[in-house]
């Protein structure tokens, strides 16, 4: 029996795979020329992380994910960066007995198993961890690496012989010395840098005297660099120059756009200007185009919350909103339900502002204020192209909110997003929006509003009893154990790692249809809706806390949003 073959019915047997899906899994992996496991995580059968503990078991190895680890950063200079990520290898630790452990992310690598032997003559232990956290390490460190040259080398180099005094690009410099420029190498550096951080925005900001890089991950912005403002024009005109902006024009907001392939996935840059007193600052948004692979558990919906939300995406008509303030997640949800309903049979057709993901099989366009293409203007074009389901960036006027709703009543499933503090306050918006209510209670399917929260970091929260104030807040008469930040290496001291969403999803019943068309008290609304089993925002954070997943900072830090 090949491994293959052997590896698959350990899975059968492990339940991660059906054992009628053996002979499949196999006859196109070899089809494609590709092993049965990497066929299966390219067609997202399976994931690295969800099979860790399975395969560790295959491979006879401990393991563990790659964040729990205590890393001596020391030892990465035994190997070159090249080496450990070919061979999917991190050096750990060497006791005091001289053992150094290994974290592995491809086990039976013999080669990988020499390399190692050949550079450190010790004893060997190892531990096994997905090939993928090896990767995000590695570029992790090569990044911070690379940008504290550059930072190192901007602060002594000269700008001026490839800038000129003013940040003007000069073309008569061979290719060679505009790459090795430090001004170049650091924005280089700074974007690559923010991929293995999880960054979801970058920003640059100038002040009196100095120059502040700052990362926004899970939400919140961290510092990550300084440099001097002597070297800000330089620096500034080189990100001008990759987003294709004017590089003269420094009085007036600019917006550009960057793609970058880093570690073989295509990112989209969106770069964003705003004069400031002391020169322009610069945000910049990052995107990965290449592939959506979130689905509703990755997104935190329970089982409770998915049946409701498979009796809205399943509805043959209507409108589904999706609701919550700018970053929490809104369109990211939409892309969840808009790929699991994508069917040959179906013709989805899509109007973003932009478009953030690429869905194979979705017909996907996107704004154009300058070619009067906005949303109104869009939809009315789609309407006209025999849609079956329709998604709508975000409703943002009445023209769009009106046709949004006739599409809606007419035969075609709409989704779409709009900006209120909770579900019920959506059917008020689209009502102080000029549709009317007896055609909101028509098209209304339902609406799903959404928060993200941070997860605390798995390495070092800790578990205490509750105190009497904690017991007050989470409505509790006998202590309990929740889980707290406490703040390490791996979440860079602040004790989350990584976010989640909760939800608060109202569904549009018979009753609630004939309540939005007799009252638009949004409070009486929500009374009707808790009644029919709506679970509140508060509700459904207040059970993470319960469950260790996020701490009551993040609970209040809710209720006052």
């Amino acid at each position: 029996m090949n491994i293959d073959a052997e590896l698959l019915q350990y899975y059968t047997y492990k339940r991660l795979i059906k054992k009628k899906d053996e002979e499949q899994i196999l006859a196109e992996s070899k089809r494609l020329n590709t092993t049965a496991r990497d066929y299966m995580l390219t067609k997202e059968i399976m994931t690295e992380t969800s099979e860790l503990e399975a395969l560790a078991e295959y491979y006879c190895l401990p393991c563990i994910e790659i964040d729990m680890l205590d890393i001596d950063d020391s030892l990465i200079d035994l190997f070159s960066f090249e080496l450990m990520k070919k061979h999917k290898f991190v050096p750990v630790s060497i006791d005091k007995k001289g053992v150094m452990l290994i974290a592995v992310g491809k086990p039976l690598d013999c080669s990988a198993l020499s390399m190692i032997s050949t550079c450190y003559l010790g004893a060997l232990d190892f531990v096994f961890v997905p090939a993928i956290q090896v990767d995000r390490y590695i570029d992790s460190i090569s990044a911070v690496l690379s940008t504290s040259t550059a930072l190192n080398d901007l602060n002594t180099a000269k700008d001026e012989q490839l800038f000129g005094l003013k940040g003007e690009a000069i073309s008569v410099y061979k290719e060679d010395e505009v790459i090795n420029n430090p001004s170049v190498r650091l924005v280089d550096s700074i974007i690559k840098e923010a991929i293995p951080y999880r960054a979801s925005d970058i920003h640059i900001e100038p002040f009196e005297k100095v120059v502040k890089v700052r990362y926004r991950i899970d939400g919140d912005l961290q510092n990550r660099a300084e440099f001097p403002p002597e070297n800000y024009s330089a620096i500034s005109a080189r990100i001008k120059i990759m987003a294709g902006m004017n590089i003269a024009e420094r009085r007036a907001p600019q917006d550009g756009r960057i793609n970058m392939i880093i570690g073989g996935k295509e990112y989209d840059f969106r770069v964003s200007t705003l004069p400031t007193i002391y020169g322009e600052k610069f945000v910049i948004r990052i995107l990965d185009k290449s592939s959506f692979h979130f689905t509703r558990s990755d997104l935190g919906f329970t089982d409770a919350e998915n049946t409701v939300v498979d009796k809205m995406i399943n509805r043959p008509h209507g409108i589904v909103l999706l609701t919550g303030p700018t970053g929490c997640g809104k369109t990211t949800t939409l892309y969840s339900f808009l790929k699991e309903i994508n069917h040959p049979t179906k013709n989805i057709v899509t109007v973003e502002d932009p478009v953030e993901y690429t869905l194979g099989g979705v017909n996907q366009t996107q704004v154009n204020v300058l070619a009067n293409m906005t949303f109104a203007t869009a939809l009315r074009s789609i309407l006209r192209q025999d849609p079956d389901i329709i998604m709508i960036g975000e409703i943002r006027d009445d023209e769009t909110a009106s046709i949004a709703v006739r599409a809606a009543i007419t035969g075609h499933l709409v989704f779409s997003t709009l900006h209120t503090n909770d579900a019920p306050g959506a059917i008020t918006r689209l009502e102080d929006m000029n549709v009317p209510d007896y055609l909101v209670a028509d098209s209304l399917v339902g609406v799903i509003a959404q928060r993200l929260v941070k997860r605390l970091c798995p390495a070092c929260k800790k578990r205490g009893k509750t105190t009497p104030k904690e017991m007050e807040i989470l409505g509790l008469n006998e202590p309990i154990t929740i889980s707290r930040p406490q703040g390490c290496q791996f979440c860079n001291n602040t004790g989350y790692k990584g976010r989640t969403a909760v939800h608060e999803i109202l569904y549009v019943n018979e009753k609630m249809q004939g309540e939005i068309s007799r009252d638009k008290n949004s409070e009486k609304l929500r009374e009707l809706a808790r009644e029919n089993g709506m679970i509140t925002l508060w509700d459904s954070c207040r059970a993470l806390v319960l469950n260790g997943v996020t701490s009551i900072q993040e609970l209040m830090r809710l209720s006052i949003d």
